[in-house]
């Protein structure tokens, strides 16, 4: 936004009241018909708003730019999944294998972690892998397999449209379409998706910028998709100590100032089980409407991403930390 000052205004003074409301400012020095005038670029923050900026002493008007993403600006904090409120008090897991490898396996994961309050199974019926010898999931067979075990255990499904010929297939049986990291500038695919009518889990580009995954929603919900879960899933970096690097601060951005749910996978964002439950609980304290999480009963024989997956084992122990961790609303709306 920009900061406009009137003319005997003391711009040190002004900066300072941007500032000590937590805006990023930069004085700008503008010359209009020879007369010295001060302009303040500043950023957007939830704490404060247009009124208040424009009631600051010295201030002679606040102007904001056009809104590019409009849809995305004004859907709001929650997303209903078949029943499911995503965003709402209680926070949503989607947990499941990276690959549904058989109808038997899918189901024995299904049956161990519907009692858990797990809301939503999630599994890869098509897979994008970066060798083309890599295994590529079972298709359309798995999806019923998905479907099947997720209905028997009184779960909804999520899981991810790798084309827009697999659209139809998805949509009919998930009620919660995935777009991968891969695909997330895919606008072809994001087209379709949208036409499906069916909500949305939208991952984030593993480069993409926090613009360009709104846009990517945008493109989704003027489609026709009934709403958009955006998913943190963890961007490249220069260090491999990890596989990727989650970025907390984009969910806290997400959460508390665009006003969107927004899931976090700390399984792909780490690569490794270990980090699991302590990037979960921080996710969940930066604002994170749930958390997406890889299961597998025998890690070390996954068809793909074992090293991320939690041994089934361990995934009642693992949910009982994460669920401990979820911030208690407070009386104003809040958490403590």
């Amino acid at each position: 936004m920009i900061v406009s000052l009137k003319a005997d205004a003391n711009p040190a003074e002004v900066l300072r009241a941007l500032v000590s409301r937590g805006l990023w400012v930069t004085q700008v020095e503008k010359s209009a018909s020879g007369e010295p005038r001060h302009y303040v670029i500043a950023s957007y923050s939830a704490a404060t708003s247009v009124e208040d900026l424009a009631s600051i002493d010295g201030v002679s008007g606040v102007t904001t730019s056009k809104v590019e993403h409009p849809r995305v600006s004004a859907q709001g904090p929650t997303v209903d999944v078949s029943g499911v409120v995503v965003g709402g008090v209680k926070p949503a897991f989607m947990v499941g294998p990276c690959s549904v490898e058989s109808e038997a396996h899918v189901r024995e994961i299904a049956e161990r972690i519907a009692p858990l309050g797990v809301a939503f199974l999630r599994g890869g019926a098509y897979k994008p892998r970066t060798s083309p010898y890599a295994f590529q999931g079972h298709g359309e067979p798995a999806l019923g397999w998905l479907k099947r075990a997720a209905e028997a255990t009184g779960m909804k499904v999520v899981t991810e449209a790798l084309s827009e010929a697999d659209v139809p297939a998805v949509a009919e049986l998930a009620d919660l379409v995935q777009i991968g990291s891969r695909n997330m500038q895919n606008y072809a695919l994001l087209k379709a998706v949208g036409r499906s009518g069916r909500p949305v889990l939208l991952k984030r580009g593993m480069s993409a910028t926090m613009d360009e995954w709104l846009h990517s929603g945008e493109y989704l919900l003027a489609g026709g998709a009934r709403g958009v879960i955006f998913c943190e899933r963890g961007i490249r970096s220069f260090d491999d100590a990890t596989r990727n690097l989650l970025d907390l601060g984009a969910v806290a951005l997400l959460a508390h100032v665009h006003k969107l749910p927004v899931i976090v996978d700390p399984s792909h964002g780490a690569g490794r089980r270990d980090l699991i439950v302590p990037l979960g609980r921080a996710a969940l304290a930066a604002g994170a409407a749930g958390l997406m999480i890889e299961t597998h009963a025998d890690p070390p024989t996954a068809l793909s991403d074992g090293p991320q997956a939690i041994p089934l084992a361990e995934i009642t122990a693992v949910l009982r930390e994460l669920r401990a961790a979820i911030p208690r609303p407070t009386s104003n709306g809040g958490a403590s």
